[in-house]
């Protein structure tokens, strides 16, 4: 089967795009139609790792501009919701505060040419926060709903946590104070 090899990043790209008409559709009232376009984003991050590493299309773009589309999509419901009073601004600082910290350890460990591999915490967090994000979309059909979405939520708070705490412990060693003239 041939593949277009920009495939993966056209994907990336689509993400990104897909963030604004998610945040027209969201501030519109259109919840349920907002969480369908969240929900084909959401797909294509799952779709371009998957295409990239199965092909070996994995590109500088790519390293970079796939967590970033992640972060954007992510962190723009949550404070999305967070605007709506579904979710409390305690969590949503936790999770940008944890994703600044991350990048800027990504960045420290790129000025020493190596690069820092996502963990399973990370992957779990990921996970929860989409799934909690779907199901806020339609709190509103099922009863059960909201309280699931409470859970995996909070889950995913926890696991914010856990995997910064983590992540940083595990590359501690990325983090220098000396100035750049002493290396």
């Amino acid at each position: 089967m041939k593949i277009n090899k920009n495939l993966p990043n056209q994907l990336t790209t689509l993400r990104m795009i897909l963030v604004p008409v998610y945040v027209v559709l969201f501030l519109m009232g259109h919840m349920y139609i907002a969480g369908a376009v969240f929900i084909i984003a959401s797909f294509t991050d799952f779709l371009d790792g998957n295409i990239a590493r199965k092909y070996n299309l994995v590109s500088d773009y790519g390293k970079f501009a796939d967590p970033v589309a992640d972060k954007i999509l992510v962190l723009t419901a949550v404070i999305l919701f967070c605007e709506a009073g579904r979710v409390p601004g305690w969590s949503v600082v936790i999770m940008v505060s944890r994703e600044i910290i991350v990048m800027a350890l990504r960045n420290m460990a790129v000025l020493k040419n190596r690069v820092l591999a996502a963990d399973i915490f990370g992957k779990i967090k990921t996970m929860l926060q989409m799934c909690a994000l779907v199901l806020m979309h339609y709190d509103a059909l099922v009863s059960f709903f909201p309280t699931v979405s409470d859970v995996l939520y909070y889950a995913s708070v926890f696991f914010t946590v856990l995997s910064g705490a983590n992540y940083v412990i595990k590359n501690r060693d990325v983090i220098s104070y000396e100035t750049a003239d002493q290396n």
